[in-house]
């Protein structure tokens, strides 16, 4: 279904680049203030559980079957631990590209971010990094929200 491959995206796109400031004062990258692979996809289910979870995300759920979900899991996570620094490689399409067509208000994007930041919160994520990460994640809504 096009509308979940295209919420797949919304979700990269939250979460992508997250490592515009990877570095901190003492040489840490961003990957590794965050806890490496493990805290980044610890983050990441809890956040898709929160997204899948909420109504106003639940058409983009629809359809998506069990391999779906577990790609775009993986997918998020790659992209995280890639952006922060850290050994992965992401392979997926650019948020413009990703997002052409989805639509996505300024509503659902405020209401993703609300999430991603309350999966942080869970995680207890220092606010050093948990504001370098909403500050670029901020820096996307441009390619994610339709006009």
């Amino acid at each position: 279904m096009r509308r979940g491959k295209l919420f797949m995206a919304l979700i990269l796109g939250i979460v992508t680049f997250v490592a515009g400031s990877a570095g901190s004062q003492d040489g840490a990258s961003l990957y590794k203030r965050l806890g490496g692979y493990d805290a980044i996809a610890a983050v990441t289910d809890d956040f898709i559980g929160r997204l899948a979870g909420d109504p106003v995300f639940q058409p983009f759920f629809t359809g998506l079957g069990t391999d779906s979900k577990k790609r775009l899991r993986q997918l998020v996570v790659e992209q995280v631990c890639e952006a922060a620094g850290g050994p992965c490689h992401y392979t997926g399409r650019d948020m413009k590209t990703a997002h052409a067509g989805l639509n996505i208000t300024a509503e659902q994007w405020d209401a993703s971010v609300n999430h991603l930041t309350a999966s942080l919160d869970k995680f207890k994520v220092g606010e050093t990094e948990k504001k370098e990460l909403l500050t670029v994640v901020a820096s996307l809504k441009a390619d994610i929200v339709a006009g």
